[in-house]
């Protein structure tokens, strides 16, 4: 999924709408370009950002809840709204999971998918036939039916829906989970929709699951209209209380009429904001909060050395990496130069000694859980002498160029700056000359979807774990592989409305654009996955990007929480979770 409102900004709706003109109606993004529907703004050690406080957020016996106490979950920056529709944000995510559902639900800690508002679903060819849930109550006494959704996905992408708040508004998620896709969502009656495709289309299904296919009342979004965004009225265990925006505490209590098995196991849960990454950890070992997420090296070590909290983890999905824009630097079209800046870069002294074993090397865009991954692809080994032997065969030793950075943390890049600044002493040791450009985050991404970088960090979570979330998300330009001049790899973002900024190396390697195109539109693993390791073979000879590390996903846990787990997509599932005295 992606992170924050980068979504918006980095054109994901124009990665979707690409793809549509493209191959008959292919392609599709994801988050943020960061993607977790998770994507935390992390604050450095050193740097705090979003505003939030840093003082400790202590559950007193007057917060506590009516049954089974207060959770507080701690996390970097307060939510912007609380409409799913209205976002790309991974922040926002975290709450509105716990007050909404959707039609198909992720499995708890798993990339599978289990029923969720519809209890069955039948995909023949471009049809999608779904059974929904009946006796569902949503939060304002309605009952939850088959014209809720197609109000919900109406008002996400349809302009002409006399409900539809405006693209201003609604996110570029609307396109691209579904819009692109759908052609249209019949009710066939209270409980029963029919989906048509445009085309076949491999991820609908995850497409369904995640954040922001959750389900709307249609009498809510009559009554709020944009104002959903501080009205909530979803089907979920946790029901909106209220929202303290000064102290950035959002405030839900337990949904008793819940439809589901897993009732919530605590009275209120309280999402609070501790900006500093150490000053969250502290907060959890203190006992301020119950779970807090958003931990690099340094902040884990404080709940390591606790024996009141946990540090958990589990193999993030997730790829960091150094993008080539090679529609601004002429040096970087040549695929022996992209291959040399690789060899010359130690991506495993990073991960060891400047991540500290919260990351693993990458080879390619996707990491080892996601299917198509190709097991024979390893990450380019550090070798500066054949660097330097490379770059003098293609004419470009002595090159120089910029290289812009993001200036906090990102979940899939733990320490951006101590990384760039052993990506400049590699190169340099092979007579490449690197001018650091750091960048606090929302204008790094306005830098970098303008194509204003020569080479950029950047890096993405999954939204769905399908591999098309990376491989069409982040690499495919959106375009037609007809509007790719003959005999070149790269093409002119400025010249092509509907190009997918999401490409921040401007590459189109036109026998990877048609892999991942075929790909979306098959529902058979077997098919896909030869095409995705085939297109991982492409990517990592042709080297658009340096692929640096996959990371963990990490969250600190108070000893007097149980049932919590980490979950790689959608949640957190705090439902599960109870708390001891």
């Amino acid at each position: 999924m992606a992170t924050d409102d980068s979504l918006k900004r980095r054109s994901f709706l124009k990665a979707a709408g690409g793809a549509t003109a493209a191959a008959t109606l292919a392609g599709c993004t994801g988050g943020g370009g960061d993607g977790e529907a998770t994507t935390t703004d992390e604050t450095d050690e050193t740097d705090t950002t979003s505003g939030g406080e840093e003082t400790d957020e202590t559950t007193t016996e007057e917060d506590a809840g009516s049954s089974g106490g207060t959770l507080t979950y701690a996390r970097g920056s307060d939510s912007a709204t609380l409409d799913f529709q209205n976002t790309t944000s991974g922040e926002v995510a975290k709450v509105t999971n716990q007050i909404y559902d959707s039609l198909i639900e992720f499995e708890p800690g798993e990339t599978s998918l289990k029923a969720g508002l519809a209890t069955e679903w039948n995909v023949d060819g471009k049809t999608i036939s779904m059974t929904l849930r009946e006796g569902v109550m949503f939060h304002n006494g309605e009952e939850f039916t088959a014209e809720d959704f197609v109000a919900t996905y109406r008002r996400f992408v349809d302009e002409d829906y006399e409900y539809y708040p405006g693209g201003s508004y609604a996110s570029s998620y609307g396109p691209y989970s579904l819009g692109s896709w759908i052609d249209s969502v019949e009710s066939d009656g209270e409980y029963s929709v029919t989906i048509t495709l445009n085309q076949q289309y491999a991820p609908i299904l995850p497409n369904l699951a995640m954040f922001c296919s959750k389900v709307h009342s249609l009498e809510a979004i009559k009554e709020y209209g944009k104002e959903l965004k501080s009205n909530p009225v979803g089907t979920g265990p946790f029901q909106f209380d209220n929202w303290d925006k000064g102290n950035e505490r959002i405030r839900l209590t337990k949904n008793d009429d819940y439809w589901g098995e897993q009732k919530a196991q605590v009275g209120e849960l309280v999402f609070t904001t501790v900006g500093k990454n150490s000053t969250r950890a502290q907060t959890l070992v203190s006992g301020g909060a119950d779970i807090v997420d958003g931990l690099g090296a340094q902040s884990s070590k404080i709940i390591e050395g606790s024996n009141k909290a946990e540090l958990v983890s589990i193999p993030g999905i997730n790829v960091g990496y150094m993008a080539f824009n090679m529609a601004r630097v002429e040096a970087f079209r040549n695929k022996k130069v992209r291959q040399a800046v690789s060899y010359a870069i130690d991506t495993e002294s990073m991960v060891n000694t400047i991540f500290k074993g919260i990351a693993s090397q990458a080879s390619q865009p996707i990491p080892e859980s996601v299917m198509g991954y190709n097991p024979d692809l390893d990450p380019y080994p550090y070798d500066p002498d054949k660097a330097q032997k490379m770059l003098k065969e293609a004419g470009y030793d002595g090159m120089s160029f910029e290289l812009s950075i993001m200036k906090n943390p990102r979940p899939y890049l733990p320490s951006p700056r101590q990384a760039a600044q052993l990506i400049k002493s590699n190169l340099g040791e092979v007579g490449v000359s690197v001018e650091l450009n750091t960048m606090p985050w929302k204008s790094y991404l306005t830098y970098t979807e303008n194509y204003k970088h020569d080479a950029c960090f950047l890096g993405w979570m999954t939204d769905n774990g399908d591999p098309d979330n990376f491989y069409y998300a982040l690499l495919h330009p959106g375009i037609s592989t007809d509007a790719v001049p003959e005999g070149q790899d790269w093409a002119d973002p400025s010249k092509h409305d509907d190009f997918s900024t999401l490409n921040a190396a401007a590459w189109a390697n036109t026998e990877f654009m048609k892999l991942t195109e075929e790909a979306q539109t098959s529902y058979e693993t077997g098919k896909r996955k030869p095409k995705y390791q085939k297109a991982g073979e492409i990517f990592h000879e042709e080297q658009p990007w340096v692929a640096l590390d996959h990371t963990k996903t990490m969250r600190g846990v108070s000893s007097r929480v149980s049932g919590f787990e980490i979950a790689p997509i959608g949640g957190p599932f705090l439902n599960q979770v109870s708390l001891s005295e």
